[in-house]
């Protein structure tokens, strides 16, 4: 950030004497061509008046141009450019996200699997400095983004999943432990993964407790999200007729998430409406926080030398004029 500053500011308050002097010289003009009238001397008046006796206050516009540029000059004014140096110590997160069939219902809005791509979205854009993977599962699991900081092309790809991508299912042991795979040889002071689900444990060669045991191994916190409403929630079913709505009861198996958690330093959470999730993430958000430190460097340049030398030329070039072309009308 670059920009002027003074030195000494208090300089500039003599700035007031400028106006009053520009009152002063205005009211000495008035008395000096006061005229006394005589009868028969209106041609003598007429040519008193003469373009070099206009011309005079140009001395006086080149010394009060000089005068505040010197006031400028005592308060130093200074450029100023400042630089900062940020160190973050970041945390490596991986989002892993359910995106089996029943993360159609619409107890969320648009639905949940939208809702959690939304909501997620603004979760990464609030992070800046940190690493953050994507792995996606329902019947099987993959890595839809390694970790990157490049969190434009992470957000694109976020968006990009929907259900149906992959078989059907919910292998949640199988979808932790993709996330597992991908953050496990991190150098991050913390590791993290967030599992979001709406379902219970019914695909997968690697059981939920396997692969939180195996997260507890690599240092690894693993916060849990139970999303759906409490009881019944419509899921969109195609008929002959077109797409129709039906309720089915909210399956979540929330004893498995809630030892996941425990498991593993985190913590489990459950939502049932897009406020809810959206305060999930926002706590997260405070849970996990990065260390970034800021230092802040300053180097200032003194630039006083070039309204110093333009005033010195003013003063001259009105001495000039002064002792020879308006010699005779000071």
């Amino acid at each position: 950030m670059n920009g002027i500053a003074f030195a000494q500011p208090l300089f500039l308050y003599l700035l007031v004497i400028v106006p009053v002097m520009v009152v002063f010289y205005l009211l000495k003009q008035q008395k000096v061509t006061a005229s006394v009238r005589m009868p028969g001397l209106q041609s003598f008046a007429e040519a008193g008046t003469t373009f070099r006796l206009i011309l005079r206050h140009i001395l006086f516009a080149l010394r009060i141009i000089a005068i505040t540029l010197l006031i400028i000059v005592l308060a130093r004014p200074q450029k100023t450019d400042k630089y900062q140096d940020v160190t973050t110590e970041g945390i490596d997160i991986v989002l892993t996200q359910d995106i089996s069939g029943s993360m159609l219902s619409r107890d969320f809005k648009p639905d949940r699997l939208e809702a959690a791509k939304n909501i997620a979205t603004e979760f990464i854009s609030g992070r800046p400095y940190d690493r953050i993977g994507l792995v996606v599962f329902s019947g099987v699991s993959f890595t839809q983004c390694p970790l990157t900081t490049d969190h434009a092309v992470l957000i694109n790809l976020l968006r990009e999943i929907q259900s149906g991508m992959i078989e059907d299912g919910t292998a949640i042991g199988m979808g932790l432990a993709t996330a597992v795979n991908r953050i496990k040889d991190s150098q991050a002071k913390s590791k993290v993964i967030i599992l979001l689900t709406d379902g219970v444990n019914n695909r997968g060669e690697i059981a939920p407790e396997t692969a939180a045991e195996i997260a507890k191994t690599f240092g690894i916190r693993v916060y849990t999200i139970g999303v759906g409403t409490q009881g019944m929630a419509p899921y969109p079913v195609q008929t002959p007729f077109g797409i129709q709505y039906q309720d089915i009861p909210v399956e979540i198996d929330e004893a498995i998430l809630q030892k996941i958690a425990e498991t593993t330093g985190g913590k489990y959470f459950r939502a049932t409406d897009n406020d809810s999730l959206e305060k999930i993430y926002k706590e997260i958000d405070k849970l996990e926080k990065s260390k970034i430190d800021v230092k802040q460097f300053i180097r200032k340049e003194e630039k006083y030398l070039l309204p110093a030398l333009f005033a010195f030329c003013l003063l001259m070039l009105e001495l000039a004029a002064r002792t020879t072309i308006f010699k005779n009308l000071t």
